[in-house]
């Protein structure tokens, strides 16, 4: 177990499913108060019960969408009302697996999902981050985790809006992480390699998650626990002078 966790609040957005959901229980599993955000607050509720049933963490499920500025002010005032502070929030909600998404090529992408994948992977960090960082300024101490993809470092071909998403997203970290480092905020980015984050994967799919297992230098199919530790190490204490930065996970594809 990573220290330095027990009793911190975290925050997790798309904490209900695939990947989201194995950070609250892996932060849950070292202690940390989860509250697990998501917009399909009866999968939340779930989570939290599964919490509260295999850990000693205390837990909080919030039905938050991060599209509306409104649902994330909400969502940091019922932290706040329930734990009185906000240590880490982590920016995972997206379009991507739970929420389907084209993964054609340019072409054959809808104006309209364009616009619908940018105001959840883009426009919802700006709203969760503005959300929470007067609480963290206030305390003068606060972890900002986003989630880019190994796909910004690949450059493979389909899902560009997706893609483009992710890497304006290490854009949003560097910059933020300059405009907080006063108050003692760090700001980091967790990129995940092709992870089977499905929770009923079809044949297709897996197919599709083994295609990254040649290039890999550790080569099997990447799972969700996979990217746990990177996560538990950037919201912890050990990494309290790294910010500004990307750590890929993804099994040795991309060195950066």
């Amino acid at each position: 177990m990573i220290e330095g966790l027990k009793d911190k609040v975290i925050i997790v957005t798309g904490g209900a499913h695939g990947i989201g959901k194995v950070y609250a229980l892996g932060f849950a599993k070292a202690g940390a108060q989860v509250v697990v955000a998501d917009i399909d607050h009866r999968a939340a509720d779930q989570v939290a019960a599964e919490i509260g049933n295999n850990t000693e963490a205390s837990t909080l499920a919030l039905h938050t969408d991060v599209s509306d500025e409104a649902s994330t002010k909400k969502m940091a005032a019922r932290t706040l009302e329930r734990f009185g502070r906000i240590d880490v929030l982590i920016n995972n909600a997206a379009i991507f697996s739970v929420v389907p998404m084209n993964r054609g090529r340019i072409e054959t992408i809808d104006p309209e999902e364009w616009d619908r994948l940018m105001a959840v992977n883009l426009r919802g960090l700006f709203f969760c981050c503005r959300a929470v960082l007067p609480t963290m300024r206030k305390q003068k101490s606060g972890k900002i985790i986003t989630i880019a993809s190994g796909t910004v470092f690949a450059g493979a071909p389909g899902r560009i809006h997706y893609v483009t998403s992710k890497a304006a997203t290490l854009g949003f970290t560097r910059t933020l992480a300059r405009e907080v480092g006063d108050d003692n905020i760090n700001v980091n980015c967790l990129a995940p390699g092709n992870t089977l984050s499905e929770e009923n994967p079809t044949e297709q799919m897996i197919k599709f998650r083994e295609s990254s297992v040649a290039l890999r230098a550790l080569k099997r199919i990447q799972m969700p626990a996979d990217l746990v530790g990177a996560m538990l190490f950037l919201a912890s204490p050990l990494s309290d002078f790294i910010t500004g930065q990307t750590i890929n996970v993804d099994g040795g594809i991309s060195f950066l």
